[in-house]
């Protein structure tokens, strides 16, 4: 159980989300950080997988564990900006991989 709180946390989500935007803002800006490109991709991808995770864990525990979302009151104002939150987070981990991706195939 110790778990699942540890991934609602939004200082969590907060963290994810700026090391995937650092990595790939470092990748962006300097090209390759090690000298091997396919390392450098291979980190990306597997960062950006691990960020993705989390947003998508919190999905999951939605539908499964909370009795889905019709019985979840996501209508509150706290509701929605953790769903944003979650999507923020998954697009940064979605950058990550494809920056990742990019840098392994070059």
């Amino acid at each position: 159980m110790d778990q699942y709180w540890r991934a609602r946390s939004t200082f969590t989500l907060w963290s994810f989300m700026l090391l995937a935007l650092v990595y790939s803002g470092l990748q962006y800006a300097f090209g390759s950080l090690t000298g091997v490109a396919r390392f450098d991709g291979a980190l990306g991808i597997v960062l950006g997988l691990y960020v993705c995770s989390h947003p998508a864990s919190n999905v999951l525990d939605l539908l499964f564990v909370e009795g889905g979302v019709g019985r979840h009151g996501s209508s509150d104002e706290s509701g929605v900006i953790w769903y944003l939150l979650n999507l923020l987070v998954m697009l940064a981990g979605w950058l990550a991989v494809y920056i990742g991706i990019l840098q392994f195939t070059t």
